[in-house]
């Protein structure tokens, strides 16, 4: 058609919508897919980062030796667990599977001491704090669970 010298193509409208397709949404789906599938071992470690505890140990790498083999330890725990029951924790330091009980300093939140033997030809020792402590859980009665320190190394220095 012509109209005051202009030429109009008239162009016709797509029949459907299925006509233009910019795109696969199958390929994006399985690229998604792939992606979510990468990050999925991060899950669990995403989730328990929720309820982390933290250790801080106190206590000196090296310690004199002293007459009666007794040596102080001290740690710091902290956790981001809202549903733990303060009241109900129980601080142990293991040395060689042997659970001894701690007490937890006056004064001071979250601190906690207490003594390890140590052998008098031993010059270094091997232990770990353990809390057991009880959470509050949904749905139920209050469960049991348990927080590992890593294995830390007192050494002896001295006759």
């Amino acid at each position: 058609m012509c109209n005051g010298g202009e030429i109009f193509i008239p162009i016709q409208a797509p029949k459907s919508s299925l006509e233009i397709q910019l795109y696969k949404p199958g390929a994006f789906c399985d690229d998604a897919l792939m992606n979510w599938k990468k990050y999925l071992p991060l899950v669990p470690a995403l989730l328990l980062a929720g309820c982390a505890s933290t250790f801080t140990r106190l206590t000196p790498l090296e310690q004199p030796r002293n007459p009666d083999n007794v040596y102080p330890v001290e740690v710091a725990f902290n956790t981001s667990q809202q549903s733990l029951r303060q009241e109900s924790i129980k601080p142990f330091v293991v040395v060689n599977g042997v659970p001894s009980p701690l007490q937890q300093v006056p004064l001071v939140q979250n601190r906690w001491q207490g003594y390890i033997s140590v052998p008098p030809n031993t010059n270094s020792v091997h232990y770990r704090f353990k809390f057991d402590y009880l959470y509050n859980a949904i749905g139920s009665e209050p469960k049991s669970d348990s927080s590992y320190s890593p294995e830390y190394r007192l050494r002896i220095t001295g006759p």
